[in-house]
């Protein structure tokens, strides 16, 4: 075959450098949106953050150049953003800190963090206020070096005496001697290597007289096992002991510490700044953005006056950054406008929710905000992604609002939400020495009207952390 031109013509999505921008704002977390913006604050020296104390002489109309936070509240689509709207409300005010304070305020958290001690600095200072000789300090900051997060010796006395050099002259006998007195030396329970070691380190601190201290000892040496299982049937055998005498040994026990040194572990702070706030006003539940996250910037209009001044073919690279500054700004507003649109849309489904709680929630699906927004479904669960709305009930992820529903006999839905809200309620409301079994609480949601099988039960139980139906027993 000889080679030859053809010319066809085909159509091609091709995303611009603008929407991919949109698309990717929108699918960022707040936290996210703001490290993005002091990127290109850094970067763009025609994007400029908005004083609050500054007037905006916008110059020739150019929307651009509004900052986020004034569209935002003087958006004609969303009347809930004007003040006028939302009279006398500063409930927002005194749940959320401007930028500044929340700054002071992780700035006051890294200075607690940061005198709190850990683990090993906390044994190494009671270690060098013991009276103990320089040999035995020396052994037992070793043993204090080998201890994991949670105030363990995990690895055996006899594999670290084998690790030493032979010229440090440590027996298995000072390792173990060490251990004792490392056990002695801290809050009671470090140092142990298992967890009935642990547990009986805690009893034998407290006084003799404790009641239920004897009882509790030989529980924790000798049948945690059994106590795990709640077999209080063979317990009772075991201890030759009576309802009351276990129930005070086990009182004892649960209010002991199984991880003695998690409390000195060191953890940051995570802070979740909601993008939307639901208020309740005239009657309804009406969702607004948190002007906190959102970003306060404009197009500097000293640079923008210069560079119209001097024209584009002069100033090629300021002109492209003033573009970027504009998409920038305006693909930003678009993302909150976003945001609000399909909050709103969650809240009036989930009115219900507001007012009743978690048993209350309905079925939703994307695809039914998708419907009614005129959004792809795709938009929406990014949206819902990483994007926190503030209620009188919490603060919960826009994600959370959404779930599957399982039929009733009158032949409507229920929400796997409300389920597991009526699952929660009919566990705290159990007789403790008679636990319900999931079959009994399927049951139970039959009655009500929901129909939902045994291994339905189990699941979201299980999904909650709930114990099984043996493990919820007690005496």
């Amino acid at each position: 075959m000889k080679p030859a031109l053809q010319l066809r013509q085909s159509q091609q999505l091709t995303l611009t450098p603008q929407l991919q921008q949109s698309i990717r704002l929108l699918q960022l977390s707040t936290l996210e949106v703001n490290q993005e913006a002091e990127r290109l604050l850094d970067e763009n020296p025609l994007l400029e953050r908005e004083d609050d104390d500054a007037e905006l002489p916008y110059a020739h109309g150019d929307a651009a150049t509004a900052s986020v936070t004034e569209k935002a509240a003087t958006n004609e689509e969303s009347p809930q953003q004007s003040d006028e709207e939302w009279p006398g409300e500063d409930w927002n005010e005194s749940s959320f800190s401007a930028a500044g304070s929340m700054d002071e305020e992780d700035e006051n958290h890294s200075e607690v963090v940061a005198d709190t001690p850990s683990l090993r600095e906390h044994l190494i200072w009671q270690l060098n206020m013991s009276q103990l000789d320089e040999r035995d300090r020396k052994i037992i900051g070793m043993l204090i070096d080998a201890l994991d997060e949670n105030g363990y010796l995990a690895q055996p006395l006899e594999e670290i005496a084998e690790l030493l050099p032979q010229e440090l002259e440590i027996t298995l006998d000072d390792l173990e001697t060490a251990l004792v007195q490392l056990q002695n030396l801290g809050e009671p329970g470090l140092g142990a290597r298992n967890l009935g070691e642990c547990l009986a380190l805690q009893l034998k601190a407290l006084p003799q007289d404790t009641p239920g201290r004897d009882v509790a000892l030989c529980i924790v040496t000798q049948h945690l096992n059994m106590l795990a299982a709640r077999d209080f049937g063979k317990l009772k055998k075991a201890l030759h002991c009576d309802d009351a005498a276990l129930r005070t040994a086990q009182d004892l026990i649960i209010h002991l510490k199984p991880k003695p040194g998690a409390e000195f572990q060191q953890r940051a702070a995570d802070y979740v700044v909601p993008d939307v706030i639901v208020e309740r006003y005239r009657g309804n539940w009406r969702a607004r953005l948190n002007v906190e996250a959102m970003p306060r910037l404009r197009v500097n209009q000293m640079y923008a006056g210069i560079l119209q001044q001097r024209g584009e073919k002069n100033a090629q690279q300021l002109a492209g950054q003033l573009q970027e500054a504009r998409w920038f700004i305006k693909n930003l507003q678009q993302r909150f406008d976003t945001i609000l649109r399909v909050s709103q849309a969650i809240v009036e489904r989930q009115r219900h929710f507001f007012e009743y709680g978690e048993i209350a929630m309905r079925p939703l699906v994307l695809r039914e905000i998708a419907d009614e927004l005129e959004l792809h479904e795709s938009t929406i669960s990014r949206v819902t992604t990483q994007k926190f709305m503030l209620t009188p009930r919490g603060i919960y992820e826009l994600k959370y609002f959404f779930g599957s529903g399982v039929a009733t006999e009158a032949g409507g839905t229920c929400s796997s939400t409300a389920i597991r809200a009526l699952i929660k309620q009919l566990v705290s409301q159990e007789d403790a020495q008679h636990p319900l079994s999931d079959s009994r609480m399927s049951e139970i949601l039959a009655l009500q009207g929901i129909l939902v099988a045994r291994r339905t039960v189990a699941k979201y139980r299980e999904l909650m952390h709930i114990l099984p139906v043996n493990l919820r027993k007690s005496l």
